[in-house]
């Protein structure tokens, strides 16, 4: 357990340097939307959806907009849910109940890419794997909100490219190792870029395009490069010795 535990938290690390600068960006925006530093911090501690915060707080300084903040929270969150029923199939069979739920919580883009990449998900592991991105963006958001307007403009910009960095430190890897990879992110850069340019397409939120995105380049390579589902899952009784833990 304790071994499984310190291997999910060796695989955070790199999540969570970048979840610091990336969370220290939306201190200072929530700070500048009217904002405490302490308000900043607990959205960042209930949520870790760095997408849904940004537009969050945006939403909150126009009044009487709760409406748009439901339908673009939607939106932009739903991708979890695929995220969430995805890893599941992974987990082993004593992570299962409570359990279920707090990682549903903590589940974000980079964590379920590094859990999905593992042939079984412990308990122990995810937990590891969840807690320094955890404290890394609950506590770059409150450096950002205490300390964001003492640095220049210039840094500010550098560190909001952070998180498009850590997607590629992902997803390179696993296109190394599976040739469907490749296909599925060349499929979802295209689509991503004609929401970003084609005229009738750019009006779709971010959120909800995202989620097509996705959709639509696994449900591609699932029928160009079906999965073969005939063999016998990895006899998980290694990890039924975690069982009984708290």
């Amino acid at each position: 357990m304790i071994k499984e535990y310190k291997r999910g938290l060796v695989a955070g690390i790199p999540i969570a340097l970048g979840y610091l600068s990336v969370s220290f960006t939306f201190g200072i925006i929530a700070i500048s939307c009217g904002l405490t530093w302490w308000e900043a911090t607990l959205i960042s501690m209930t949520n870790l959806t760095s997408a849904g915060q940004f537009s969050g707080v945006h939403t909150m300084i126009y009044p009487g907009l709760w409406l748009d903040m439901f339908i673009s929270q939607i939106t932009i969150n739903i991708r979890y849910s695929f995220m969430s029923i995805a890893l599941s199939q992974k987990l082993s069979k004593n992570f299962r109940g409570i359990w279920r739920w707090i990682m549903g919580f903590v589940i974000t883009d980079e964590i379920f890419a590094v859990a999905v990449s593992n042939e079984t998900v412990t308990r122990s592991f995810f937990a590891g794997l969840a807690t320094l991105p955890f404290i890394g963006w609950t506590t770059g958001t409150l450096l950002g909100a205490l300390l964001g307007n003492v640095l220049p403009e210039s840094i500010m910009s550098a560190l909001g490219l952070a998180l498009y960095g850590m997607f590629v430190a992902i997803v390179v890897p696993e296109m190394k190792k599976e040739k469907p990879v490749i296909f599925a992110v060349l499929i979802a850069a295209l689509l991503s870029t004609a929401f970003t340019y084609v005229p009738l397409l750019k009006n779709v939120s971010s959120g909800l395009s995202i989620s097509i995105c996705a959709i639509i380049s696994a449900a591609v390579i699932a029928v160009i490069f079906p999965h073969d589902v005939t063999n016998e899952p990895k006899d998980e009784s290694e990890f039924i010795s975690e069982g009984g833990a708290a």
